[in-house]
């Protein structure tokens, strides 16, 4: 097969007319263009330019392998050129998981500023209320990155973002609505409005509050920490949340943990060869874990 230098010395020699003004603009001597062509003129089994008097042309063959030979060479151009853009964080496709309740709050800034920042960049998200879900699509190759609490197994680079505080979410007017700090054993007898068996704070919660001696009570289960964050304010029952998933004009009472409770924030990179995923995981670490 021809390689791309031979093709771009056949395009130089006839845009050229002449061997010595090609081996110029190529920054390369005469014999070893000749020998290019010579390499070019053996693959094909037929001549490509005729030597004259006074320069060089194309012959009948020549001729007929211009046109592809300079789309080759354009093709190669773009190739380097879409490569440096994405390694530059200008251009390519980001695939992005991120935990349902760190999408609003955490990720939702930093994709606002990378979009005017890299316009080019196609980003596509998918959401999941597990880290191990999300493990589960950098595994599989949905995804060449995730954003959430730290998972329960992870091999790969994982990049630390901040640390998250989970809270109590209690509506207007409940009795511990006026606590600095609510523990465990306060929330015993409690109705709390607990996660689905597929988000990782359900056992996660289960676990720690079963280190204190405590079993919660549950008044109904939902999938994401958003919803159990309203559905508390609203005097469903009570809610444990990550900070994260308390939206601005909060009409609930959010109350510390005693102990604090903290988990992990955490960007997991499938490839961390890949740039344009480093230079992502760089404007999320950069900007940290935040509470409006």
């Amino acid at each position: 097969m021809p390689t791309l230098r031979a093709l771009e010395c056949l395009v130089a020699v006839l845009d050229a007319g002449s061997i010595t003004e090609a081996a110029a603009a190529l920054h390369m001597s005469q014999p070893a263009l000749s020998h290019q062509l010579a390499g070019l003129e053996k693959e094909l089994g037929t001549a490509v330019v005729e030597r004259l008097p006074r320069g060089v042309r194309a012959t009948v063959a020549g001729r007929a392998i211009e046109a592809d030979a300079r789309v080759a060479l354009a093709a190669a151009d773009r190739v380097v050129a879409t490569g440096r853009a994405v390694a530059n964080g200008a251009a390519g496709q980001l695939r992005i998981a991120c935990a349902e309740s760190m999408t609003a709050g955490l990720l939702a800034p930093v994709l606002r500023q990378w979009r005017r920042r890299h316009p080019d960049v196609r980003i596509t998200l998918t959401e999941a209320a597990s880290a191990d879900v999300l493990v589960q699509q950098l595994d599989s190759g949905q995804a060449d990155l995730a954003v959430c609490p730290r998972p329960s197994r992870w091999t790969g680079h994982s990049g630390l973002i901040g640390h998250e505080d989970v809270v109590v979410v209690l509506p207007q007017g409940h009795p511990l609505a006026e606590q600095s700090a609510i523990t465990f054993e306060q929330l015993r007898d409690e109705p709390i409005v607990h996660y689905s068996p597929e988000n990782g704070l359900a056992g996660w919660l289960d676990s720690v509050a079963a280190q204190q001696g405590v079993l919660l009570a549950l008044t109904m289960r939902t999938r994401q920490a958003v919803t159990a964050a309203q559905l508390a304010a609203a005097g469903v029952g009570v809610a444990i949340v990550p900070r994260t998933a308390i939206g601005g004009r909060f009409a609930g009472v959010v109350v510390p943990m005693d102990p604090p409770l903290v988990r992990d924030v955490v960007c997991l990179v499938a490839n961390p060869a890949d740039a344009l995923a480093r230079r992502f995981e760089a404007a999320v670490t950069s900007r940290g874990v935040r509470v409006s």
